[in-house]
């Protein structure tokens, strides 16, 4: 059993019901008291009617990754209720809405019932208002129980109804009902509780779509084409919502461009243009799309055409579990696209590196010309992480690669679309309209020569292949670099990771140091892969790789890419559609030690 700052909360309640934002209400609240805390909504891909839960960590050491085993269950749906119990450990507690009396099947954990419907009822006769203020009577009964600054949640209540004075007061009405509810009928507050703390201090809480829709918004991206897909839609929302404020000419104009497409195609389509004629593009999809995707990014690698793509995973294959978390598209998107390709991939591990790398994305799809993909998923990407205050340098540069102004084509003896003049595989490009007579080239996807005319000539196909080959590898020195720690210089076991599962790998670090094992590791944070990632790998023995698929796909990867053997590569897969772990992360090493002594016995 947890105890003060250190216990999960989980609300069981029905989607569509009003629930989340009281939920979220909650979540601010502990943040704002100073305690690092680490949301998780897991939901259904309905629209109203279906369970829905929204789990909460609340962790003193600033613990982010998820926990099995839940502490205080607020079991508010009577669908779930049998799966709602059985998760509250042992001397565990669970409230629920006792208007209707129930007997509860376990008697080694604490039962906590208020009348909450029939409050509701007595309070309210307006029945959508009686559902919407359910959510607030249970968060305003958990103050008490759990001391809760009643201060912090009037503001968080205030801050997320703003301009609308009369449900702000509606709300804390709620809240106060449930309060003095819990302060007549129960011991407050309980064992389990909140105390104000400054884990917090130069943090932020954001989800990772909205990071990346504002990484963009500072990169300079003018045109976002997308088409809707769970869960990437809020990351072009966040983008259209920042570019409303921030993206407009002196007289009010807006200077960008947003476009909902019919479907897929048209949308990576409409990015690529704009990106051909020299504007910041991008779009915003998930796994289904990237299939959809596929021959485009084919066109603008060979093309080489920049543009930038953020797939937020999700569950597959197929439709699979669109309100889910997986790292599922690693090989789909490292090879996008028919015919000897590689595209450049980005692995942010939180929303602070969502915008980061949404801001670098720009630049290397420039640079490299060429698509980059950055590799959110749902968790990140929906989800609320607590994580450092972005930063900025306002004497940031972007860097647009290699393209020739007006200038430099009219001093120009001859110039060709695809020649290597630098030797580095990046050839110049021109922006059209640039020179009046100077610059034009025909665009195709079908095979060209240096100077971008049509030939069916093997050994000019073949030469040009090669030299984006080159661009594409050499490049991976300029990609954010991996990311290495060394528990023990003597340490031959070690252990690769990338994206979401960084939090529970910290976690499980440490378990694992409890119990004298000392594990090194590396964060990958780009493909193609840079030699430090292989010298890490030849520097042990046993290595696993932590990734959510059940493919292994991130290990296969390195075995192709690397020539690394196999056998050293142990895959550590989690891939039930919830964040990892780190008990996982503990686990998967813990056996796999086990099974390779057994092994050499």
């Amino acid at each position: 059993m947890s105890g003060i700052n250190d216990f999960v909360i989980k609300f069981a309640t029905v989607n569509g019901s009003g629930s989340a934002s009281a939920n979220a209400m909650f979540a601010k609240t502990v943040f704002r008291m100073g305690i690092p805390v680490t949301p998780k909504n897991i939901f259904p891909s309905n629209i109203q009617g279906l369970p829905t839960w929204y789990e909460v960590r609340i962790s003193e050491k600033g613990y982010l990754a998820r926990r099995d085993g839940i502490d205080f269950m607020v079991a508010m749906n009577p669908q779930s209720y049998q799966a709602d119990l059985e998760e509250v450990v042992p001397g565990g507690y669970l409230m629920f809405d006792s208007s209707m009396p129930r007997i509860w099947p376990r008697d080694d954990i604490n039962i906590i019932g208020i009348p909450i419907a029939q409050m509701c009822a007595q309070k309210w006769s307006d029945p959508r208002q009686r559902q919407l203020f359910k959510n607030m009577v249970y968060v305003g009964a958990l103050t008490a129980l759990l001391d809760m600054d009643l201060n912090a949640l009037e503001g968080v209540i205030s801050d997320q109804l703003r301009g609308k004075e009369k449900l702000i007061g509606a709300n804390l009405e709620a809240v106060q009902l449930g309060r003095e509810y819990a302060q007549e009928h129960f011991q407050c507050p309980l064992p389990i509780q909140v105390r104000t703390s400054n884990g917090t201090d130069g943090k932020i809480m954001v989800s990772g779509n909205d990071a990346a829709g504002l990484g963009a918004l500072y990169a300079g991206a003018t045109v976002c084409a997308w088409y809707p897909i769970t869960p990437s839609t809020s990351l072009a929302e966040a983008f259209e919502r920042y570019c409303k404020r921030l993206r407009k000419d002196a007289d009010g104009r807006y200077n960008h461009a947003i476009v909902q497409a019919e479907d897929e195609l048209a949308a990576i389509g409409i990015a690529i243009g704009a990106g051909w004629n020299g504007a910041r593009a991008f779009t915003a999809t998930s796994g289904p799309g990237i299939s959809l995707m596929s021959e485009f990014l084919g066109l603008a690698y060979f093309a080489e055409i920049p543009v930038v793509l953020f797939n937020i995973q999700r569950g597959g294959p197929s439709t699979g579990m669109p309100t889910r978390t997986q790292q599922s598209d690693i090989i789909s998107c490292a090879y996008a696209s028919h015919g000897d390709t590689k595209q450049v991939l980005l692995f942010p591990k939180d929303p602070n590196e969502c915008f980061t790398m949404a801001v670098d994305s720009f630049d290397l799809a420039e640079r490299l010309q060429t698509p980059v993909m950055v590799m959110s998923d749902l968790d990140i990407g929906m989800n609320d992480w607590m994580t450092d205050e972005f930063a900025w340098d306002d004497s940031r540069v972007h860097d647009r690669g290699k393209v020739l102004n007006e200038a430099e084509l009219e001093a120009a003896e001859s110039w060709g679309r695809y020649q290597d003049v630098d030797g580095d595989g990046i050839p110049y490009r021109t922006l059209p309209g640039t020179h009046p007579t100077k610059g034009a080239y025909f665009t195709r996807g079908t095979s060209h020569d240096e100077s971008a005319r049509y030939t069916e000539d093997g050994v000019i196909h073949a030469r040009v292949l090669e030299r984006i080959a080159r661009k594409i590898d050499d490049g991976a020195e300029i990609l954010p670099q991996p990311e290495r720690t060394t528990a023990s210089e003597t340490s031959k076991v070690g252990i690769v990771y990338f994206g979401a599962n960084t939090a529970a790998v910290n976690e499980g670090l440490d378990l694992l140091k409890d119990e004298g094992q000392a594990v090194n590791t590396l964060r990958i944070r780009a493909f193609p892969f840079s030699k430090a990632v292989r010298d890490f790998i030849d520097d042990h023995d046993l290595v696993f790789v932590m990734e959510q698929n059940r493919d292994a796909q991130m290990r296969s990867l390195l075995i192709t890419e690397l020539e690394c053997s196999p056998q050293k590569l142990v895959p550590s897969l989690s891939f039930d559609g919830t964040p990892m772990t780190a008990k996982f992360v503990r686990d998967a090493v813990c056996n796999g030690l086990a099974a390779a002594r057994q092994a050499a016995e």
